[in-house]
């Protein structure tokens, strides 16, 4: 399997040397100094990791793991700064943060649109997101080789600074009276996607400065989010180009 580190030392190792983890895997009632000093570095380096069954460590893996496996990112993160600082200066910025979406296919979706669109970033928190894997990657079409993303303690600071940097920070919720076409967006924008079940936190909520919903004439009460980002997406690109 890709992006896979095995082994109590080698994972060390890897956590050591600054290596973006995705996901860290240890076997439930591992014991040991070793253990305990792996464990010591997550906390060190303000890394998580989850206790699973042995079971899962070995359908990651048929190599030694001694009771511990790690994902490494698939792509290079890079800071909010970096994704502020590349937007040209002849373009309006615009970029998606995500708000719980947990699902690769449905993060490779918004990617690959937002690709499409010109986003400049794609901004997602380190905890309740999924994961950029191999998965993610193909679901965008490659997307998530070329948009910059950036992982995030805080979702709420974050939206913060970008309302400092003069964002506008927009929710995408079906709950809204307004209407996306009723909103101007030509001015930098920031797109907040909620998770898939649950839609955008309250807290998340709270902080946007807008609150848009997109038109349904159906029965079905809500698009699937991917659909949905790809629909304010391109909103953002018609008002720009218009």
């Amino acid at each position: 399997m890709e992006n896979i580190i095995f082994g109590i030392r080698p994972v060390a190792e890897a956590i050591e040397s600054h290596k973006q983890i995705e996901r860290i895997y240890i076997r439930k009632g591992a014991e040991g100094q070793l253990m305990t000093d792996l464990k010591d570095l997550c906390m060190r380096y303000r890394l998580r990791w989850q206790e699973v069954p042995v079971e899962k460590l070995n359908r990651l893996t048929r190599g030694n793991h001694q009771g511990v496996v790690a994902q490494t990112a698939a792509i290079e993160y890079v800071e909010l700064n970096d994704i502020l600082e590349r937007v040209p200066e002849d373009e309006t910025p615009l970029v998606v943060v995500f708000d719980g979406v947990t699902d690769v296919r449905n993060f490779g979706g918004i990617a690959r649109s937002a690709e499409c669109a010109g986003a400049h970033g794609l901004i997602a928190p380190l905890k309740n997101s999924a994961p950029v894997n191999a998965d993610a990657i193909k679901a965008s079409a490659g997307a998530l080789n070329k948009i910059p993303v950036c992982r995030v303690g805080s979702i709420r600071n974050t939206l913060k600074t970008l309302q400092a940097e003069g964002f506008r920070v927009v929710a995408a919720t079906e709950k809204s009276r307004k209407l996306i076409y009723d909103a101007d967006l030509r001015q930098p924008t920031a797109i907040v996607m909620g998770a898939e079940d649950k839609g955008i936190s309250k807290e998340v909520l709270k902080l946007c400065d807008e609150q848009l919903a997109i038109p349904l004439i159906g029965s079905i009460e809500s698009l699937n989010v991917a659909a949905a980002a790809a629909v304010m997406l391109f909103e953002v690109v018609r008002q720009r180009i218009g």
